[in-house]
């Protein structure tokens, strides 16, 4: 039976927010509304495309706002008129002030991470790039200062040694979906608890930035396990990319790099590509790194051999 007593905004983007909105569907939340980002045009032909948050509302009868101004006074009213008990959050834009201390019950998050751990805006990929063997999800109170609330629950997951980020956000969304699902239950029964994230802090505190392209250029003077977490961190997007050249034919490409194998092949010449049985193998500054699936400038995503049957590998080099 639906819990229609007590009213829940919902607020996302993404198809990761869509799990965690499924979740609350599924276990019976009464969730009034969702909002989401506007429509926008997007791909080569500027069609216009709807979040998958809004699709999925669509699909299931759930009323739907789409605010381009958060601050727009005629989207405050409408927010308000809903008399939510609880917003929760999840893969949304920053909330002023106006709209997070609105419902009575507050305003909770889900962040990819364990808090305060990768505070930011992708925690995913930096746990990744950095080497962590260990991440999860927390839930918390919005606050003024980004990602800093008060704890309601958190809950760990192994990195597997060679999972790619995309990997990683499945796992960590089935996972957010039962963290929102209890977390929610307890602010509704008035069980919940609340710690400071300063009481969580048990070594340096690392960030998760945004991405862009240019910080994701490979440098190959690093080690192969360095190089590997890079590559498998931003896969599959916005993806490591690197540059590589003929210079017999004066001629250099792009490619982008989305699965990678360490190998301890040492490297027999610090420039020079060479390829094997299963993969390619690109000169790190101790040992080859292996690459599985790659995609040249201008063509589409392919394996390892689909990609030497284009090119003569020994005539290119990084």
């Amino acid at each position: 039976m639906m819990k229609k007593d007590f009213r829940i905004v919902f607020m996302g983007t993404p198809d990761f927010a869509v799990g965690i909105l499924d979740g609350l569907i599924a276990n019976k939340f009464n969730v009034v509304a969702s909002i989401t980002a506007p429509d926008k045009p997007a791909g080569r032909g500027q069609k216009i495309s709807e979040s998958a948050v809004k699709t999925f509302c669509v699909e299931n009868d759930i009323p739907v706002l789409q605010p381009t101004n958060l601050k727009d006074e005629t989207f405050v009213q409408s927010l308000s008129e809903l008399n939510a008990d609880l917003f929760v959050v999840v893969a949304f834009r920053m909330l002023p002030e106006v709209i997070w201390n609105m419902p009575p019950k507050g305003t909770i998050n889900l962040h990819a991470s364990l808090l305060p751990q990768y505070r930011g805006a992708a925690p995913i990929n930096w746990a990744i790039v950095n080497g962590e063997n260990e991440t999860g999800v927390t839930t918390f109170f919005i606050e003024k200062e980004i990602d800093t609330g008060m704890v309601i629950e958190r809950a760990s997951i192994s990195i597997g040694e060679n999972e790619t980020a995309g990997e990683l956000h499945d796992r960590l969304m089935n996972l957010g979906r039962e963290l929102v699902v209890k977390s929610v239950a307890q602010i509704e029964d008035g069980s919940v608890v609340r710690t400071s994230q300063d009481s969580l802090i048990e070594s340096n505190l690392r960030s998760a930035p945004k991405i862009f392209k240019p910080m994701c250029e490979i440098d190959w003077n690093q080690n192969v396990q360095t190089i590997h977490d890079f590559c498998r961190g931003f896969s599959p997007y916005p993806t490591a990319w690197t540059t590589i050249i003929n210079e017999g034919r004066n001629e250099s490409k792009s490619v982008k790099i989305f699965r990678t194998e360490k190998t301890e092949i040492p490297v027999e010449n610090s420039k020079l590509l060479k390829k094997d049985a299963e993969g390619l193998l690109f000169p790190c500054n101790d040992f080859y790194l292996r690459i599985t699936e790659i995609q040249p400038e201008g063509k589409r995503r392919m394996t390892h051999k689909e990609f030497a049957a284009g090119y003569n590998f020994n005539d290119w080099k990084i």
